[in-house]
């Protein structure tokens, strides 16, 4: 962290205490509290941490008011159209985009460690049919540090790197896996003559009687989705994260624990909730009804996939988002799929309506991702387990940068106390 350069005064009770001021590289200021409590015993408050910076970071930067995503300073747009998903993960782990030669070795490296021990094929086998696919990834993920116990030690350098390339290798076979086990078919297992995203749709779509051939157009969808989903600052699941490997945790446990609040709908469920709104509306002759109640201020019902709680004005993952969306549309069609129907007229239908533009209630990526999954053939089911594959690389990276950081100290966020002061406890015969 660099020097303060400025400083901030606090009167409590007529005492004055100078707080530092740290200037970022983007984005506001922010006011140095560590000291606070030692010196004018007072904590701040703070439901939810939405005004408070609990760690310094470099690889992802979001202004929400003007629409900005970058890694490591590259604008998310560019990312999604000109890169693709490993390469992304290359540059939040390492901070620059890789060489021919070192992205063909970190390539390599991802695509021969995507099976998972055989052993744990029993694992997934203890979970009943119905389970949820994220019930099986948070448990599996969890167990991996029971199988791989030469990447459990967070204090190596080199065991940190073997089980962040372990993470990312074999979270969509576990993916997959989790997919297959919940509609009963059997596992397929990875093939290295295929790209990552190739490799995913084929290990969840494959049967044993007849080969699947990946399209391209699907391919690369896939991939967008992988990278526009790969990191997103400092959110609940990442928090998560930080928070879980404050204490020493393990990795794999650690991203277990990004799996699990990741699981609330209120984070990673919005794709769901919009292909669920979809389904809801039924036909586009009832488009206007549900528009109509979207505006009424009385009625509960709200859009799903449209404007954003960081985004205060465009989503920019949302533009490469809804390219893949339109290509992905017209190779599949949308005659057969009423849900898709809809998806295209409410698109068309909020576009045109001068209420959402004002309101800045534009499609999400959360919007063009559920269309897109739902048109390849996946169940909503399935909707989160993928964003959890995409955003493993995003914990793992700030898990790695938590780890190095010499300030790095364990999470014990305080409280404001409002249950009883001390009282003497009273026998059980005399209440």
């Amino acid at each position: 962290m660099t020097e303060s350069t400025k400083s901030a005064t606090l009167t409590i009770d007529g005492k004055s205490y100078d707080l530092p001021i740290f200037s970022p590289t983007a984005g506001p200021d922010v006011i140095d509290i560590r000291k606070l409590y030692a010196q004018a015993d007072v904590f701040t408050y703070d439901p939810g941490f939405t005004s408070t910076s609990a760690c310094d970071s470099t690889i992802t930067f979001i202004d929400g008011e003007e629409g900005v995503l970058l890694h490591r300073g590259y604008p998310i747009d560019q990312l999604a159209s000109k890169s693709h998903y490993l390469e992304v993960c290359y540059l939040l782990l390492y901070g620059e985009l890789p060489s021919p030669a070192k992205l063909e070795e970190f390539e390599s490296l991802v695509t021969n460690h995507t099976m998972l021990h055989e052993q744990m094929m029993n694992f997934f086998r203890g979970f009943r049919r119905d389970a949820h696919p994220m019930a099986i990834m948070v448990g599996v993920v969890g167990a991996m540090s029971a199988f791989y116990h030469d990447s459990t030690d967070i204090t190596d350098a080199h065991q940190r790197e073997v089980a962040t390339i372990r993470l990312i290798a074999k979270m969509p076979t576990i993916a997959a896996m989790a997919y297959k086990y919940t509609i009963g078919q059997p596992f397929e297992y990875p093939r290295n003559d295929l790209d990552y995203a190739s490799n995913f749709l084929r290990m969840c779509f494959a049967v044993p009687a007849e080969d699947y051939v990946v399209n391209p157009i699907l391919s690369r969808a896939m991939d967008r989705i992988f990278t526009l989903h790969a990191d997103h600052e400092q959110n609940a699941s990442t928090s998560t994260v930080r928070l879980a490997s404050s204490s020493g945790a393990n990795p794999f446990a650690c991203i277990a624990a990004g799996i699990a609040c990741l699981w609330g709908p209120a984070h990673g469920g919005a794709n769901q909730a919009c292909l669920e709104m979809l389904k809801e509306i039924g036909t586009p002759d009832r488009i206007p009804e549900f528009i109509a109640r979207a505006k009424d201020k009385n009625d509960p019902f709200r859009l799903m996939g449209f404007g954003h709680r960081v985004y205060k004005n465009h989503d920019p993952r949302a533009t490469v988002m809804k390219e893949s969306a339109d290509e992905v549309l017209e190779l599949l069609g949308v005659e057969n799929n009423p849900v898709l129907q809809v998806a295209k007229e409410l698109e068309k239908a909020a576009l045109a309506d001068p209420y959402f533009a004002e309101k800045k209630l534009f499609p999400n990526v959360d919007f063009y991702s559920g269309v897109i999954l739902e048109a390849m053939g996946f169940p909503t089911s399935m909707f989160t387990p993928i964003f959890a594959l995409s955003r493993t690389v995003g914990w793992i990276s700030q898990w790695k940068e938590m780890i190095a950081d010499p300030q790095n100290k364990i999470g014990r966020p305080r409280q404001l106390y409002l249950g009883e002061t001390a009282r003497d406890y009273v026998d059980i015969e005399n209440r």
